[in-house]
């Protein structure tokens, strides 16, 4: 089969890092078993972000409302509320999927040993978009990001990265 004329060469997908972000979880709150999946709240108490563009607080209040498919499988489905260091209010929205191979499912599932896991051996990967009136931010309004999910102690962190 010959290569459809109209595919045009665009270049390389190039990324920035934008910032890594710890958020600390409240304790989770599961909703059960409805007809798409297993839902489960993460609700975000807190946490911090920091990077070379922007820098400030995860506020209280936003979470993952995430689901959880037979399979162990999960997607994210998140909003949360960042105020910079000068102020400005961020909306950040992402979904994501997070797989987990079955040798590693029980540790990850026990909170007091998830963090202790090696990110290589699970795949933990978002989609951040950002919303905001602060003009100095304004252009994250423009811009699709790419992370990269951990566990941490006490909750979760992602490495950010600005797609170019």
């Amino acid at each position: 089969m010959t290569a459809d004329p109209r595919v045009k060469d665009v270049g390389e997908i190039r990324t920035a890092h934008l910032f890594d972000m710890v958020v600390e979880l409240n304790p989770r709150l599961p909703i059960g078993s409805g007809p798409f999946g297993r839902r489960v709240l993460f609700g975000a108490a807190g946490g911090t972000f920091n990077g070379p563009k922007l820098r400030g607080d995860v506020l209280p209040g936003g979470g993952d409302w995430a689901l959880f498919a037979p399979d162990g499988a999960m997607t994210l489905d998140v909003r949360l509320t960042l105020r910079t260091h000068d102020g400005a209010l961020l909306h950040m929205t992402y979904g994501g999927r997070w797989v987990t191979p079955p040798e590693v499912r029980e540790a990850l599932a026990d909170p007091d040993e998830r963090y202790r896991i090696d990110p290589a051996h699970y795949y933990f990967r978002t989609n951040p978009l950002f919303e905001t009136g602060a003009e100095p931010y304004a252009w994250l309004n423009d811009t699709v990001c790419v992370g990269s999910g951990y566990f941490v102690e006490g909750g979760i962190a992602y490495k950010v990265f600005q797609i170019l």
